[in-house]
């Protein structure tokens, strides 16, 4: 496996910058939820890292519930126009307040086919937090009601995010060098 310190092109977004961020957006979750008990959806498996250090700074009750959903069809570096559900939620969300946690927003195309999907199930309310939303990429308009950091339209990786299913692991984001890069045999 190849030494991810070879090919990043410059860390975009440092470990503490992050936690700064994330912690603003648990108070900021906290206020807006104060009254109200919140279901917390993560979208597998970007969204883990954050979702795991968000909730640490939301102090309203919250319950916890998964999807796994791809957009990604012929290669890891090109979202596709097709969305796939591949792990559906065990909680019934009929009349929850319901926050969808995810990694990054591009295209939009993922999204709204998720928020699409959950409105089926009449939560009492559906919001979307993410950590990266990407605007300029955006096919498909979708509301971003928390959003901890705008990005150009660059590739990255780290804080959740893969290159190639691995370095989900670091602390920071990073943007990918494609030319240093050589994905694993």
């Amino acid at each position: 496996m190849q030494d991810y310190h070879n090919f990043i092109a410059e860390i975009l977004i440092d470990e503490q910058s992050i936690q700064t961020r994330i912690k603003e957006l648990g108070e900021e979750i906290s206020r807006d939820y104060k009254t109200k008990n919140l279901l917390l959806i993560c979208i597998l498996r970007g969204g883990i890292v954050f979702l795991v250090d968000l909730m640490r700074h939301i102090t309203v009750p919250t319950q916890l519930d998964f999807m796994a959903v791809s957009s990604y069809g012929a290669g890891a570096r090109q979202s596709g126009g097709s969305v796939r559900l591949s792990l559906d939620l065990k909680t019934d969300i009929r009349n929850k307040d319901v926050l969808l946690v995810e990694d990054i927003v591009d295209s939009g195309n993922t999204i709204a086919y998720v928020l699409e999907f959950l409105q089926t199930r009449q939560p009492r309310s559906l919001k979307v937090c993410t950590l990266l939303d990407k605007e300029e990429r955006r096919e498909t308009p979708v509301p971003i009601h928390y959003r901890g950091f705008s990005i150009p339209n660059k590739f990255v990786f780290g804080y959740g995010l893969d290159l190639d299913e691995y370095y989900r692991n670091l602390p920071f984001i990073a943007v990918v060098d494609l030319k240093k890069y050589q994905p694993p045999a």
